[in-house]
Order: structure tokens, then C-alpha cells, then sequence
């Protein structure tokens, strides 16, 4: 199984980055997909996650209405929206499958499977 995850970088703030994540040796929407993020000194949180089940989402507080979760099977690939960024938002930010998703926020150690973590940097 493989994640390549793409789009970070640098963006001033307010502005808007997109997160793909392509998936190789599963199929995604057979499970549970999760972005998380890390900054140095902390653990890695979960940001966003989509159900496998019913197709229900969570958000982190901190960036409902901002961010946006999905995927596009038809490329097995999934995707994290993100506008209106905020310095608070600078992170490595990482891409997730095979896991648990309900209406909490998703823990790293339920998921077996990671991407290798795109660099987001908000900073005018």
C-alpha cells in the first residue's frame, strides 16, 4: 500500500491550498480516509476524516468551514480543501486509510496506513 501525498506549501494567510493524496494497493472507498497534521513538539492531530460506512465526515473545530474532506474513486484518490488558512494551520500534514472514523476526531494509532506528509506553511 501506497499514499503519495502532494500540494502543500507556502501561502499567505487567508489564502487557499488543496491536499491530493493518491492511493496505490487499496482502494479507498473500501475505508475510512483521514488527514492529520504535526507540528515539531506536539503529536499529530486528527484534522478531518470520512466514514467508509454512511459517508459521514468529522472536522476539528478549529477548521470547520474552512476545510473540506473527499475523494474521487474514479482515481482513488483523496483530497483535503483547505481556505481561509490561518498561521495556525502551518503543518506537516499527512494523508491516512484503513482505519476508524465516527463523529470524533480520528487518532493516528487507529489507522494503519500513512502518506509520507506534505509541508503546509501559512506566513505573509
Amino acid at each position: 500500500v501506497q499514499l503519495q501525498a502532494s500540494g502543500g506549501g507556502l501561502v499567505q494567510p487567508g489564502g487557499s491550498l488543496r491536499l491530493s493524496c493518491a492511493a496505490s494497493g487499496i482502494t479507498l472507498n473500501h475505508n475510512a480516509i483521514a488527514w492529520f497534521r504535526q507540528v515539531p513538539g506536539k503529536e499529530r492531530e486528527g484534522v478531518s476524516c470520512l466514514s467508509k460506512s454512511d459517508g459521514s465526515t468529522y472536522y476539528k473545530e478549529s477548521v470547520k468551514g474552512r476545510f473540506t474532506i473527499w475523494r474521487d474513486d474514479a482515481v482513488n484518490t483523496m483530497y483535503l480543501q483547505m481556505n481561509s488558512l490561518e498561521p495556525e494551520d502551518t503543518a506537516v500534514y499527512y494523508c491516512a486509510t484503513h482505519g476508524y472514523c465516527s463523529g470524533h476526531q480520528p487518532i493516528d494509532y487507529m489507522y494503519d496506513y500513512f502518506g509520507q506528509g506534505t509541508q503546509v506553511t501559512v506566513s505573509s
